[in-house]
């Protein structure tokens, strides 16, 4: 996304501008997503969410926001909702197949290399190398990939080389723990297993790693420290009551029962004896969508220590450090913020 972005405003701007394009299709992990575009309602949730990131970076985009999706909506991007769904933050909620279009103008399918002119790196982070997670995230196993499948590090490999700085935070990412299961990437949103805060969460050797109370609201923290359990997976463990909760439009009963027969496990079939009141089993494992640590950016996105880059998107590091924020919200506001500091 945050390379379509900044293309389309470098051609608004009437700088000539090639996007290459790794992949063999436009959209990236966006068009992999529920493509809601979305800001903390309050600046102070923000800070107390990320206190880790960098708050100038942090700043940029929350005040920036609005204003871009009206710059999205008015480049013809389709809106589905005109709010998240979630009293936390505000924004919209788009289609992504219609967001490319909107965005997409002379593209270079599977080119590589950059040349000596400006160049914004918008690679979408290093999510899918098992390279650098392994090296950065250090998983307890492989983490599965929930998000599109050329966001190998190119960008990382190609700014650090030329003298560029990496944020805090290169051991987070943000993902979700999915069912241990066969699933594709037409399954990413459907199947996620977002009710961990009612659940009781065991590990393969019948450990209790992860208290429901301190599950955050985007789960995001449990999903990291699954990561680090032995085969990156855990158990979330069901009472009746737990069943009974909602997750928005569903039931935690019907988002178990969602979830493919081979990752509800029977409760006589778990490694560990159930605690008591247990009715329900799910086998989960920890996936990856995107980095949240990154090449370090200033204010205008242009990368520290490389002269001639900027980065945006998941690329950059520092917004969402010790937490969770938007990462489409990241790569619109840094796609307009770089391409307009490259035109200027």
């Amino acid at each position: 996304m945050a390379g379509l972005v900044a293309a389309a405003r470098l051609r608004e701007l009437g700088r000539d501008v090639v996007v290459r394009e790794k992949g063999t299709r436009l959209g990236g992990s966006m068009l992999l997503s529920s493509c809601v575009v979305w800001r903390h309602r309050e600046w102070e949730d923000l800070r107390r969410e990320c206190p880790g990131g960098d708050e100038r970076l942090q700043r940029v985009v929350w005040e920036r926001l609005d204003e871009a999706i009206a710059w999205l909506e008015s480049r013809g991007a389709p809106v589905v909702w005109h709010e998240t769904g979630n009293p936390r933050t505000v924004g919209k909620r788009f289609e992504p197949r219609g967001v490319v279009e909107a965005l997409s103008g002379d593209v270079e399918l599977q080119a590589d290399g950059c040349t000596d002119d400006a160049t914004i790196l918008c690679t979408g982070g290093f999510a899918a190398s098992s390279g650098f997670v392994t090296r950065y995230v250090k998983p307890a196993a492989s983490l599965r990939l929930r998000g599109n499948p050329w966001s190998e590090g190119d960008g990382l490999s190609f700014a650090l080389d030329r003298g560029a700085s990496l944020t805090p935070g290169m051991d987070e990412f943000y993902g979700r723990n999915m069912p241990d299961a066969l699933w594709d990437e037409t399954q990413l949103v459907g199947l996620s297993q977002l009710y961990a805060r009612f659940a009781r969460i065991f590990d393969e050797d019948g450990v209790e790693f992860f208290d429901a109370a301190d599950v955050t609201w985007s789960e995001t923290n449990v999903a990291q420290a699954t990561a680090h359990r032995p085969g990156a997976r855990a158990y979330y463990v069901l009472d009746e009551e737990a069943l009974t909760q909602r997750v928005r439009d569903h039931t935690v009963a019907e988002m178990v029962e969602a979830a493919p027969a081979e990752a509800r496990v029977a409760l006589e079939r778990l490694p560990f004896d159930p605690p008591p009141g247990a009715v329900a089993a799910v086998r989960v494992i920890a996936s990856i969508t995107h980095t949240i640590g990154g090449l370090q950016i200033d204010e205008r996105a242009r990368v520290v220590g490389a002269e001639g880059l900027w980065a945006a998107g998941v690329d950059a590091g520092g917004i969402a450090t010790g937490g969770y924020a938007s990462g489409l919200a990241q790569a619109l506001v840094q796609g307009l913020v770089a391409a307009e500091d490259v035109a200027a």
